[in-house]
């Protein structure tokens, strides 16, 4: 594996970083003494967290490489050869500024943006994990994941060094936002901080608003969006479906409908505040 470091240089108006990190697979590295039970150490745990401040450049290059870090990592899914690191970098600095536990479920990715949790799945044995991206690599010709010697061992890929795999970006799950509840007595009523707010029918008005709370290429995390809501007693919660520009279909969660606009942006509010990443007030 190769040691990647932090370098920043202007390039016109730009900046280029070279991506530091316990990142690449070009130098020896190893397993740690013993062995490991991988049925004892659990799955990553997909939350919302910001965008590092570290390793999410608009570019960066390595030995001469160019790189583009993904504006988003919504509907991602790829797949290629994944390889681990291990002792080599064990408590080093990833490129997330995170230190590299090589006991942790985390990987290293070239483009996604840090961190992004990924299911991992072994294409020949069917197995699969979910770690933190939380680092730049591997810069190997032909790999698209580096895996922590944890995840790969649960993956039972050790023995080989690299397996084939498909990688899935997994969207969190919010859960329901503190200060806003739901009366399940009254279900078209919503109390937010004391006030209550009446949600509309749907004839009531011509314009009926809604809280759009997630858009998906992947129907399972918009199902999985919409079932937390629904069972923190958010009542109606819908999925619709709608088709891009380009012919893909997203799927799109959506509370409502709500009596008014300043019932929806009240909301909108409370959503943003506790967790659900730029919820946005629609009409019908």
């Amino acid at each position: 594996m190769e040691r990647i470091r932090n370098i920043w240089k202007p390039s016109l108006s730009m900046l280029c970083v070279l991506a530091l990190g316990a990142c690449s697979t070009l130098q020896r590295d190893r397993a740690p003494e013993g062995e490991i039970d991988p049925s004892a150490i659990p799955d990553a745990v997909p939350k919302v967290e910001p965008r590092s401040r570290y390793g999410n450049p608009e570019f960066y290059e390595v030995n001469g490489e160019r790189y583009f870090v993904l504006p988003d990592s919504r509907g991602y899914v790829e797949r290629g050869t994944a390889s681990w690191y291990g002792t080599k970098f064990h408590g080093k600095r990833t490129s997330s500024g995170e230190p590299y536990d090589m006991y942790a479920m985390t990987a290293a990715h070239r483009t996604l943006p840090l961190p992004t949790y990924v299911r991992v799945t072994h294409l020949d044995n069917g197995r699969s994990v979910v770690v933190k991206v939380n680092d730049r690599g591997p810069f190997h010709d032909n790999r698209l994941i580096d895996l922590s010697y944890a995840a790969a061992a649960k993956l039972d890929m050790l023995d080989k060094g690299t397996a084939p795999v498909e990688v899935r970006v997994i969207e969190p799950v919010y859960s329901q936002p503190t200060g806003v509840r739901f009366d399940p007595a009254t279900p078209t009523n919503v109390v937010q901080d004391g006030v209550e707010a009446t949600v509309a029918t749907p004839n009531e008005e011509e314009n009926r608003f809604y809280v759009q709370t997630g858009a998906f290429s992947d129907q399972r995390n918009a199902e999985m969006l919409r079932s937390a809501l629904s069972e923190s007693g958010a009542g109606n919660v819908r999925i619709v479906e709608d088709s891009t520009t380009d012919g893909r279909v997203l799927f799109k969660v959506r509370v409502g409908p709500l009596a008014d606009r300043k019932t929806a942006l009240r909301l909108k509010e409370q959503l943003a505040a506790n967790g659900i990443a730029a919820p946005h007030i629609v009409t019908e």
